[in-house]
């Protein structure tokens, strides 16, 4: 595996190459579609990416966890969790990366 991780200025250095933007106005550009990404799925809102996946936010419901070093039950607060399902086509786009 990899140690590189694609940041936000990766992907507006890529935007910049890509589509001719100026660097400021790429940058602008990946901040906005991230900010109009959270911003939906703060509402509850899924996010779908067509060919990439589908992101959403699940509610979890209270329960009793265990700690493994002592045993102890300890109780998990009910939270929102945010999911990601990938396309089967990011699915293929991986596995055809894993036999290279």
């Amino acid at each position: 595996m990899s140690d590189k991780t694609l940041t936000r200025m990766d992907l507006s250095e890529a935007v910049f190459r890509e589509v001719g933007l100026s660097r400021n106005e790429s940058a602008e550009l990946v901040e906005a579609v991230l900010q109009h990404m959270s911003d939906a799925l703060v509402r509850g809102e899924q996010v779908k990416i067509s060919s990439f996946g589908t992101f959403s936010v699940r509610d979890k419901a209270a329960r009793v966890g265990r700690n493994p070093k002592t045993g102890e039950e300890v109780p998990i607060q009910p939270r929102r969790v945010l999911t990601f399902r990938p396309s089967h086509l990011m699915k293929e786009r991986v596995a055809e990366g894993n036999k290279g």
